[in-house]
């Protein structure tokens, strides 16, 4: 292993930025600077890695231990890698989208904001580079703790009570997790992950093998959105827009879907979860929540919940890969990640800026804005196409990989799930494009213009990368095949 202070560096650079936001409550320019400031560092710091990570080489920060055996440590390897580029990079164009979003929409509580906003993407870092699982316990309870003033930010009824809601699903998933990490370093006599897992078939009893596996899926199915824990999500739609897109596409999200695959990939391994049918379990669990978290969305005329509820059936489009346990289906679960990172992203930038420029927050209000906010709406119909999986979007690509993978496992349903969630895709973004194009705008609509360019650039920035990565997704891609190949043949990740 390489030891250097860049995975350090990486983490701490948000998380140094705190008290100087703080302290700069008086002067927003030079608060927003400081914001700037650690994104830019944070994403300079974490792309400086990639000519370090290989299959066969790590980099890491060195350890201490909280008491004896209970140690900390980051280190960057290709899977936390491929997490920590997703995070740094949309953290970075998510400051600059803020920084427009807060001014026009002349949001309060600015400094709690953006000190929030960095303890979140610091946490998020710091669950990319873990070493174990005691470092990954700690940083994820971090990010719970960090998100809560980010949900409750308008400190309305309807704020308060979600924010209750979300630390009650969080916080029950930690004592969940808590008792998972415990009970495999007794199990395992390490908390390392390992490419190929740290349990190995026998170590428990079939019964304790099954239960641990549970507690490990609603430690993380909580964050990831799986059914029945899926319900603090769709809640925290009462935060401001950013926020919604943090926890969707950049920190929250897909630290939980991160979770399963370390925990899949790198604490079970692929005999364990066939030996126990564990498979089987969270395959279920995960086309379940495909099909009924697309046929809500269907109905919700509120378009930041018809965004939340499409996410929840997304997000176990990368459960479903990570579970296939076939190569194909693992790497195309991780490319979905980062790939309908840069399509939610999009999509939740242009609800932001149709509500702070038009005031409008319904499906069934949007008829003509494509004349108003061409370019909001174009970058719309970019997300709304990939994340159906019709090319030239990268989603395109994800989801055929998920499909080989399914073929791959000789298992056709996944498959056929996958196929009909596309389509219920469709019905429920492709009417948007439909009325904001091709329906008469109301009254007064079409002089409104486009939003302003601390909000759109940022949104063409976030649909130029949907189509970047399905033209040119050789480094994702890579890290992810690598990672799969690791997995399934041992050796680093």
């Amino acid at each position: 292993m390489i030891e250097s202070l860049v995975p350090f560096a990486a983490v701490m650079a948000p998380l140094a930025a705190i008290p100087l936001i703080a302290a700069s409550s008086r002067w927003p320019n030079i608060r927003e600077l400081w914001t700037l400031l650690a994104a830019f560092a944070a994403f300079f710091l974490v792309i400086s890695l990639i000519p370090s990570v290989d299959a066969d080489t790590l980099v890491g920060s060195g350890r201490f231990f909280i008491v004896e055996g209970v140690p900390l440590e980051l280190k960057v390897d290709q899977t936390g890698l491929f997490f920590g580029l997703i995070a740094s990079t949309l953290w970075l164009v998510t400051c600059f989208y803020s920084i427009g979003y807060v001014r026009e929409h002349r949001e309060k509580h600015q400094t709690r904001y953006f000190a929030a906003f960095a303890a979140c993407i610091g946490s998020t870092l710091g669950i990319a580079f873990s070493a174990n699982l005691v470092t990954f316990l700690v940083f994820y309870e971090m990010l719970s703790l960090a998100t809560y003033p980010l949900v409750i930010h308008s400190e309305s009824p309807k704020a308060i009570r979600s924010g209750r809601k979300y630390l009650t699903y969080a916080l029950t998933a930690g004592i969940a997790l808590i008792a998972a990490v415990l009970w495999t370093g007794n199990a395992a006599g390490t908390y390392e992950f390992t490419a190929g897992g740290i349990l190995e078939p026998g170590m428990l009893s079939p019964s304790a093998m099954r239960l641990l596996f549970l507690l490990f899926i609603v430690a993380v199915g909580v964050k990831a959105g799986l059914m029945p824990l899926h319900g603090w999500l769709p809640a925290a739609m009462v935060a401001p827009t950013p926020v919604s897109a943090l926890l969707h596409a950049v920190a929250v999200v897909k630290s939980g879907v991160f979770g399963v695959i370390r925990v899949v990939g790198f604490v079970f391994g692929p005999e364990t979860m066939a030996a126990y049918g564990l498979d089987t379990m969270l395959i279920v669990v995960s086309g379940t929540t495909i099909l009924l978290a697309s046929c809500i969305a269907l109905r919700q005329d509120n378009l930041k919940a018809r965004l939340a509820y499409s996410t929840v059936g997304h997000l176990s489009y990368i459960v479903l890969g990570i579970a296939l346990l076939s190569k194909s289906g693992f790497a195309g679960g991780m490319l979905h990640m980062v790939n309908h990172a840069t399509m939610k992203i999009t999509l939740f930038f242009c609800a932001g800026a149709i509500m702070v420029h038009l005031h409008k927050d319904r499906v069934s209000q949007l008829d003509g804005i494509g004349r108003a906010m061409p370019w909001t709406m174009g970058a719309f119909a970019i997300g709304s196409l990939g994340l159906a999986g019709v090319p030239p979007v990268n989603g395109f690509l994800s989801k055929w990989l998920l499909c080989e993978g399914s073929l791959e496992a000789g298992l056709n349903l996944p498959m056929v799930i996958l196929l009909t969630s596309g389509l219920l895709n469709a019905a429920y973004f492709f009417p948007i494009v439909y009325r904001a194009f091709f329906r008469a705008p109301a009254e007064g609509v079409a002089e409104k213009g486009e939003a302003p360019p601390m909000l759109v650039v940022p949104i063409c920035i976030v649909a130029g990368f949907s189509l970047l990565l399905f033209f040119w997704p050789d480094l994702f891609l890579g890290l992810a095949r690598d990672v799969a190949s690791a997995v399934f043949g041992g050796g680093q990740a």
